[in-house]
């Protein structure tokens, strides 16, 4: 397990952060990272046993939702702002299926465009009331260099990321004069639990070393990481940004 405490982010103890999919992969990783800091932290996903699990671990607040239900996310939301006003939010929630374009049929698209953009958007307006009382806050888009590469492939995914680019950029203005700060991390290939089951071999191993400018493999810490300082007072300055971690690889 890493150690988050070689560096102390003094201004996120006791501070509120939610992070959506945080049960496994990257968002759990965030998890353990923010907890580390003695944040209080809550986090959403639909995988129950491992965000329990999760929980059990890190002594961090768990709820179980879909957030492609909409609804279903902002009573999630609500819930979670009933243990203090939530003053960084991580969207870190994603899926990176595969898909041919001509596989593609409405309803599939919507699909992908729901598990990828929506909630992120939706999640942000639903904590901004709170920030905006506050007078502060800290929102955390995710993006991936994948749209910025051209990835074949996966067209709906790419599609969803190079949106948020856009949505991060147009929220930092929006919601800048309300002291509310909108950034995104922008993550490379990265060695997670699912990449390993679904689609990483020798050969394309070898192949994102080539690529990169450093020769070796990101880990779900590297983000995670990034987010601490984005959370943290040690960023006030940064607004509208993209944060790309991807070694060199774009």
């Amino acid at each position: 397990m890493s150690d988050y405490t070689t560096v102390s982010y003094a201004s996120l103890r006791g501070r509120h952060v939610l992070i959506t999919g945080g049960a496994s992969g990257i968002g759990a990783e965030m998890v353990r990272a923010f907890c580390g800091q003695g944040a209080q932290v809550s986090f959403l996903d639909i995988d129950t046993h491992a965000g329990r699990a999760l929980a059990d671990d890190t002594g961090a607040a768990f709820l179980t939702v879909d957030l492609t239900d909409i609804d279903a996310l902002r009573v999630a939301v609500a819930q979670v702002q009933t243990h203090g006003p939530v003053q960084v939010l991580v969207n870190n929630a994603a899926r990176d299926d595969r898909h041919l374009m001509g596989d593609v049929q409405p309803d599939h698209w919507r699909r992908i465009l729901a598990s990828n953009l929506d909630h992120q958007f939706f999640a942000t307006q639903a904590v901004v009331p709170d920030m905006a009382k506050m007078g502060r806050g800290s929102v955390i888009m995710m993006g991936s260099v994948s749209w910025m590469r051209g990835m074949p492939g996966m067209a709906g995914y790419t599609a969803a990321k190079a949106a948020i680019n856009g949505m991060t950029i147009s929220l930092s203005r929006e919601l800048g004069p309300l002291g509310i700060r909108v950034n995104c991390i922008v993550p490379g290939a990265v060695v997670t639990e699912r990449q390993k089951a679904l689609w990483l071999t020798p050969e394309t191993e070898l192949q994102i070393l080539n690529e990169q400018a450093l020769k070796f493999r990101l880990q779900p810490e590297h983000i995670a990481r990034m987010a601490l300082f984005l959370g943290s007072d040690e960023s006030a300055g940064a607004t509208g940004a993209n944060f790309i971690v991807d070694a060199g690889l774009s």
